[in-house]
């Protein structure tokens, strides 16, 4: 179906970017949408937990031209669905945000770097023990992510459906490998403050 000119700005979002991948495949309605997302293990990476947020996207897809109303039906299982389908400005659409997310690296402020900044507002062994915390989290994390793509390999899935997952593995490990040198640091003493010491900078820079 060709669209008509883009109603209304849209911008763009990882939720978008898989809906629209999804409908690109074929027409499908919002909860099998959900579902073909959590499926393809692509939940790990997109958000589609609330189903409220899944339809507010599609309803502003909707109002932008990027996808529309293939049909409005009833069956067995669901009262009412409506079926939706990518237009062709959702294809153009898709296509260039995942040039652009692919291409473009983007800080997204998240909420560990952001704590970090801030960590010498707590004690050396305060700080320790809490990310002594995070090292454990992050350890069972990556031992699922091994797990899943060993279950993945041998249903024999081809690569290019696991890079998130490979990806997420490098960037979770990477991560388990700087917290323990921090940790180690930590425990020795070669990484220490004080709010003395923080005091004698600051004095320092400012004077």
């Amino acid at each position: 179906m060709t669209a008509s000119a883009q109603a209304t700005p849209f911008k763009r979002s990882p939720l978008a970017m898989a809906v629209l991948g999804i409908l690109h495949l074929e027409p499908m309605h919002p909860y099998a949408i959900q579902r073909r997302i959590k499926e393809w293990g692509k939940d790990k990476v997109v958000n589609v937990g609330q189903r409220a947020q899944l339809y507010k996207t599609i309803a502003r897809l909707q109002e932008a031209g990027l996808v529309a109303v293939r049909e409005t039906g009833r069956d067995q299982q669901y009262p009412e669905r409506t079926v939706y389908e990518i237009t062709d400005a959702g294809r153009t659409s898709c296509l260039a945000w995942i040039d652009e997310m692919v291409s473009t690296p983007r800080n997204e402020f998240p909420e560990f770097p952001a704590a970090l900044s801030f960590l010498m507002l707590l004690a050396p062994a305060e700080a320790r023990a809490e990310l002594e915390k995070r090292a454990a989290a992050v350890r069972a994390e990556l031992e699922a992510i091994d797990s899943g793509m060993v279950q993945a390999e041998q249903f024999g899935l081809p690569r290019i459906t696991m890079l998130e997952d490979e990806y997420q593995r490098a960037v979770t490990a990477a991560e388990l490998h700087w917290l323990e040198g921090v940790l180690a640091d930590l425990a020795d003493g070669s990484l220490t403050w004080s709010w003395e010491s923080l005091a004698r900078f600051q004095n320092q820079t400012t004077a």
